[in-house]
């Protein structure tokens, strides 16, 4: 099993990028997904988690919809897409306080929601290798 993010960059502020995060050897859907990012020096933030969904299609509703830090509430928006065996990060107005390596993650019971799941780095242990977002004028 494994986990794959993509789609990082070089962007200016107030632009957008979509990061993706694909399985492979297990099906993404039902499990919750958790988007953390990184700055050196500094632990993983929990910035957006979708619930799991008890279906793999993509008419399926996640369990407890979403759930955003406030740093990003508003601007980042998470979605599965469980055709394609993933989950997307749309990030809008990116700000230089964006930049950081930004990783996937799965939470470890499957049929959860983010509740559950939480945004906290420690309970997580299935790490994809991250993708970098920076944001510079």
């Amino acid at each position: 099993a494994q986990l794959g993010e993509s789609g990082g960059g070089v962007v200016q502020p107030g632009e957008s990028l979509r990061l993706s995060c694909k399985a492979g050897g297990f099906t993404l859907a039902y499990y919750a997904v958790t988007w953390f990012r990184r700055v050196p020096g500094k632990e993983r933030e929990g910035i957006a988690c979708i619930g799991s969904t008890d279906a793999d299609n993509d008419s399926a509703v996640p369990l407890g919809g979403a759930r955003y830090a406030d740093s990003v509430q508003g601007r980042f928006a998470v979605a599965r897409h469980n055709s394609e065996n993933a989950v997307y990060l749309q990030m809008n107005d990116l700000k230089p306080e964006d930049s950081a390596v930004y990783y996937c993650t799965t939470y470890n019971t499957p049929l959860e929601t983010c509740s559950s799941a939480g945004l906290k780095e420690s309970a997580y242990d299935f790490w994809g290798h991250g993708t970098q977002v920076t944001v510079t004028a």
